[in-house]
């Protein structure tokens, strides 16, 4: 299929999102289940890798990802990204030896690039224009819902029959995925796009990160995504104890409420790069109030809301500003690779500058990253005024 569809394929939208949450869960089953991995293995600086290696993966091969997606179409890069999981979620539930299973995470990482840059591109290819800023904000909550999910449900599965379970489940799950996803989808959802060549990757490369059309998302993508996981992590102390908890749990769903509120009804009136920029402007005045509040729970609240709409937006604008679908491919793996490089360099950052100046260190993250934001989108509109 190519161009725009006649009408929106919800259920398989829904399906694909699905799909997505099992994405989030390579990450998010260890994430919940940390504690216990540490205890198994005995501790450690090694079983800190078992979390970054993945994201380790997609700093590296995130835009590798979007060109094999490119080259050999969503659908069947989806169907084997989800069945590859499966395959090592099974295998990680035997709790094998330390180093293969650090082995196990590469290869998931692998597994996950293709299903976050696969789901989207084809969420967008079944979704009208008209539908795009729904469907696309729909697939930006699958990580915040997977890890209520694993919060929720899947601790007590740990707790009751330990942490293979839980892994076990995972890949149940997956593999269920992989089966409807493959009834869902037509075969000539998008066909192949040619020989794929790994001399071509560095050329590729530039080529994607030089175009202000499949850049754009990425590069703003970067400053949300280093952001929003390292106030998650770094802030909370500078909330009082008995509130601090509820507050960094409800963070996640306030991005989502307003995703899924007011982000959608202003993609279906603006442009979704001009909601990004608005998101990142009302993120900045969130964070000064943080800053002259941070031991309160409405500017955290706030600025939670104000991501959201970067959140669905960033999505939305990949295929605004690449109707091919092997370019919303590409724009999705860069996605890819510079939300990981967000998340695995923010929250370093803003310890370090807490560190050094407490609440201060926190508003010149924030300025920096928001401000950022809007000046990045800022140049490559005007870089694509040029075209």
């Amino acid at each position: 299929m190519s161009g725009i569809p006649e009408r929106t394929a919800f259920g398989v939208v829904v399906g694909l999102w699905a799909a997505g949450l099992g994405a989030a869960a390579q990450f998010g089953k260890v994430s919940v289940t940390f504690p216990m991995l540490g205890e198994y293995y005995g501790g450690g600086a090694a079983i800190g890798f078992a979390v970054s290696l993945v994201g380790f993966v997609g700093i590296l091969f995130g835009v590798t990802a979007g060109l094999i997606v490119a080259r050999f179409g969503p659908r069947r890069s989806l169907i084997a990204a989800l069945g590859l999981g499966a395959l090592v979620s099974a295998y990680q539930a035997t709790m094998p030896a330390l180093p293969l299973f650090l082995a196990s995470r590469v290869v998931e990482g692998a597994s996950h690039l293709a299903i976050v840059v696969a789901a989207p591109t084809l969420i967008a290819q079944l979704s009208t224009a008209r539908h795009r800023g729904l469907t696309l904000s729909l697939w930006s909550t699958f990580f915040g819902v997977a890890f209520a999910v694993l919060t929720w449900a899947g601790l007590p599965l740990v707790a009751a029959y330990g942490v293979g379970a839980l892994y076990l489940a995972h890949a149940a799950y997956m593999a269920a995925m992989a089966v409807l996803v493959g009834a869902l989808l037509p075969r000539d959802v998008i066909g192949p796009g040619g020989a794929f060549s790994l001399a071509a990757l560095a050329g590729e490369h530039a080529r994607i990160y030089a175009s202000p059309f499949q850049n754009a998302a990425a590069l703003g993508w970067v400053c949300y995504a280093g952001a929003f996981v390292a106030i998650l992590t770094v802030m909370p102390p500078f909330l009082p104890e008995a509130m601090r908890a509820g507050v960094i749990g409800l963070m996640p769903l306030a991005g989502i409420a307003s995703s899924m509120t007011l982000g959608v009804w202003l993609l279906r009136r603006v442009a979704a790069v001009r909601v990004v920029m608005t998101g990142f402007a009302l993120s900045l005045l969130a964070a000064l109030w943080l800053w002259a509040m941070p031991g309160g729970a409405p500017p955290y609240l706030a600025l939670a809301a104000a991501l959201g709409l970067v959140q669905g937006a960033s999505f939305a604008a990949i295929p605004q500003l690449n109707p091919d679908p092997q370019a919303q491919a590409q724009a999705n793996g860069a996605l890819a690779q510079m939300g990981n490089v967000g998340t695995t360099s923010g929250t370093p950052v803003l310890v370090a500058l807490t560190g050094a100046a407490g609440i201060d260190g926190f508003l010149l993250f924030g300025v920096a990253l928001f401000g950022g934001g809007i000046l990045l989108h800022g140049l490559t509109a005007r870089a694509r005024n040029r075209y």
